[in-house]
């Protein structure tokens, strides 16, 4: 078995848009209110970051109901199960994944039985040394009298945390997370949940985020503040690197397992984030304004009309067309209702490939000379589709733009990029992608442009995807590979 190391191995979907999310988590403490419908919304606004599994968990002070399944949040919940999870306290998750397969068993949250009581556990983010925390969980294992068997079995890096918490007889969930925290290394926002309190913890680097907000009566963490505007939750702060909560009766508990040292993912200001999050008190789509606006005095370019990749691509446009005076326009239509399917498309659909997702406006764009607006690149296949349906409706000239550099190197922190290998931009020059994807032409942001565009200290950021320096150790495999971490 191996959890977590995958990644070196797992092929994108050759027809995805791009890279793919990672999870999304949220948890709430509110002994008056219909925890497990707020959850439910809270999950309904992080449905960008997972799209595979989704599952909900709720406490009414004695016992943990868990309800899960694979498919959207919308897809997984209705209105009868939702009144049937009951209680004052609950977390939630909705799953991409990026280790263990995708199946009804990896869904989350997880749930252990522990001595005097039980747990439920959901995750966000990769796990880097697996191959450590397994050794310890057999071990531990063989000295209990009733091993759990199920831990042992996991194929993903959440049942390993959630497992190895279970390994502490006598020790409250509180201590025994003291003590497992400092041992995880990688990136990880967890909420975690017995029958009477609701905890929260993020990595000591801080890769993603995680926040608290306010209810009129109670408290909840989330990936991002969208996910408090929709309950009705004020922003009060964000859970600091290396920091855990503990919320029950008596209040919010704050205590550090680790010493910050904050390296938030870059990538989320590009793709994964919401456009109204905020993160470090800035809100993700004026950042991307300020990406499109620096990539306009980088890559200018004779052109009529600016258009969006939607909806990744839109503020960076909107910053593009501002800064270079070219009229900003909609060339693409995105159907909205296109999220992940189980339904395997025939092979005629499949020829048609992006046109599930986008269709042009010929109209707008027949005899114009386009600036093609996009967040990034990662194979190329997707570009390549557009460039040619683009040319099909009639654009006289295609110049891409794009508001990351090129991804030059794989995510080991929860992202699911493609392998080296795959990347498109390792091997080949930017003329060269050019002319791949048949653009006109071709112009990524630069990485200096991008970081000053955050307003982020470039110490503060893992650029890994860009620059391939790690700032936390790598699985063993990649480390085989000759990729290193700090």
């Amino acid at each position: 078995m191996r959890i977590g190391d995958g990644r070196l191995s797992h092929e994108l979907d050759p027809d995805s848009p791009g890279p793919r999310d990672e999870c999304g988590v949220f948890g709430v403490w509110a002994p008056n209110e219909e925890v497990a419908k707020l959850s439910y919304f809270g999950l309904f606004a992080l449905q960008h970051r997972g799209q595979e599994s989704a599952g909900i968990a709720v406490s009414n002070g004695t016992r943990i109901m868990v309800f899960k399944d694979m498919g959207l949040v919308s897809q997984v919940f209705d209105e009868s199960t939702l009144e049937s999870l009951t209680g004052h306290l609950a977390i939630g998750h909705t799953r991409y994944s990026t280790t263990g397969s995708s199946t009804w068993e990896n869904a989350q949250p997880t749930f252990r039985s522990l001595e005097d009581g039980n747990l439920a556990l959901a995750h966000n983010g990769n796990i880097t040394n697996t191959d450590e925390l397994e050794q310890m969980l057999r071990e531990r294992h063989f000295a209990e009298p009733v091993p759990h068997k199920e831990a042992l079995d996991s194929t993903n890096d959440t049942s390993l945390i959630s497992g190895l918490l279970g390994t502490y007889p006598g020790v409250s969930v509180h201590d025994a997370a003291l003590d497992l925290l400092p041992r995880l290394t990688g990136a990880y926002c967890l909420v975690f949940m017995t029958e009477k309190a609701l905890y929260a913890a993020r990595d000591p680097q801080g890769i993603h985020p995680l926040v608290l907000g306010r209810l009129e009566n109670g408290w909840v963490v989330a990936s991002e503040t969208a996910a408090l505007d929709i309950v009705g939750a004020t922003f009060t702060r964000e859970i600091e690197p290396g920091e855990m909560l503990q919320i029950d009766d008596s209040g919010v508990h704050s205590v550090r397992f680790a010493p910050a040292n904050p390296k938030g993912c870059l990538f989320e200001y590009v793709y994964l984030s919401r456009p109204d999050t905020r993160i470090a008190g800035r809100r993700v789509h004026s950042v991307r304004v300020e990406i499109g606006r620096s990539l306009a005095m980088e890559h200018p370019v004779d052109a009529d009309l600016v258009i969006p990749v939607p909806e990744s691509g839109t503020p960076a446009a909107i910053g593009y067309a501002e800064a270079s005076h070219i009229p900003y326009g909609v060339g693409l239509v995105k159907n909205s209702y296109v999220g992940r399917t189980f339904i395997q498309p025939s092979q005629t659909i499949r020829q048609l490939g992006i046109r599930l997702k986008l269709n042009p406006l010929r109209d707008v764009i027949e005899g114009k000379r386009l600036v093609v607006v996009d967040d990034s690149i990662v194979r190329g296949n997707t570009q390549r589709a557009l460039v040619r349906m683009l040319r099909e409706a009639g654009a006289a000239e295609v110049h891409v733009r794009i508001s990351s550099p090129p991804v030059e190197w794989p995510c080991f922190y929860g992202i699911d990029f493609a392998t080296r290998a795959e990347l498109i931009a390792p091997g080949m020059s930017v003329e060269e992608i050019t002319t791949s994807i048949g653009a006109d032409s071709l112009g990524y942001i630069s990485l200096d442009g991008l970081v000053a565009s955050t307003g982020i200290a470039n110490d503060k950021l893992c650029r890994a995807c860009f620059d391939g320096v790690y700032p936390v150790a790598v699985p063993p495999a990649a480390q085989a590979l000759g990729i290193r971490g700090c």
